[in-house]
């Protein structure tokens, strides 16, 4: 969207600690999906909205744990917050909820029909744990492999080493949104995901059927292919965070994490605004 004297206004934060900070109408979407404070042990002292704006922070800025600001609780709170939503499905279920509100603004049913598919190689830091080397890409990292629907919100996610083909991690991902979004079989993907392999893959775990869109022998230069550059579109909507410039993560399970913060800071954003 062009910046104009009518959009301007909508991306203002002037009044914001912060530009990643939440704005009230966004912290009411979020606040009804966080955990209930524990009946035993002492009082919840933390402010839950403080933690998501500093892991908002983090994930706009890029910033380290122990670089969180002062304003914020202390680093080693939110990082305990961060723990917990990351290992309970918590930051996963708010991207899904959020996913299901964005459509239903749009007139759609909560639960897509369809998806699009695709990958993005990303290079890991002296962290450690999981990677490989992606031959094509000449990447040594993880895959972010994503299913978008068709207005290009996020419904699933898989991180795996970049040494995995496209075909192989095909199968983790639409084997993991099975029974989160039951509807959902018909898969927009380019050609790396062709051939008889996953065909017979997708067979033994659902009732899936896949559409290899392809650039036609025609054209020359760059082309925009249907459905192909939905998917695409969100992973430059998630680059926008800059903690995704690259993979900082020791576990799979954190930086899965980082790609759900930054889709509910996109999702928060786009419903407050409508």
């Amino acid at each position: 969207m062009p910046w104009t004297e009518t959009t301007r206004p909508h991306y203002a934060r002037r009044g914001a600690r912060y530009a990643s900070d939440l704005t009230d109408e966004e912290w009411a979407l979020i606040a009804p999906l966080m955990p209930s404070p524990n009946r035993l042990g002492r009082p919840r002292k933390t402010d839950l909205r403080e933690v998501v704006n500093a892991l908002l922070y983090m994930a706009s800025s890029g910033g380290a744990w122990r670089l969180l600001p002062k304003d914020f609780p202390p680093f080693s709170t939110v990082q305990k917050y961060f723990w917990r939503w990351r290992d309970d499905g918590v930051l996963r279920t708010i991207s899904n909820e959020l996913a299901m509100a964005a459509r239903e603004r749009e007139g759609r049913q909560p639960s897509p029909s369809a998806g699009v598919i695709d990958s993005q190689s990303v290079k890991t830091t002296e962290s450690g744990g999981i990677r490989g080397f992606d031959a094509g890409k000449k990447i040594n990292g993880r895959k972010r492999h994503i299913v978008v629907d068709t207005l290009g919100l996020m419904v699933g996610l898989v991180i795996h080493a970049a040494d995995i083909q496209d075909r192989d991690g095909a199968t983790l991902i639409l084997k993991s949104i099975l029974k989160r979004w039951p509807w959902l079989r018909h898969i927009f993907a380019d050609g790396g995901y062709a051939g008889p392999k996953l065909k017979g893959a997708l067979r033994k775990i659902g009732k899936f059927t896949l559409q290899i869109v392809k650039r036609t022998d025609k054209a020359k230069g760059f082309e925009v292919l249907p459905r192909r550059w939905v998917v695409e579109r969100t992973f430059a909507w998630l680059g926008r965070c800059r903690r995704l410039a690259k993979d900082f993560e020791r576990t799979i399970a954190s930086a899965e994490a980082w790609v759900f913060i930054a889709h509910i800071r996109l999702l928060t954003r786009r419903l407050a605004r409508s």
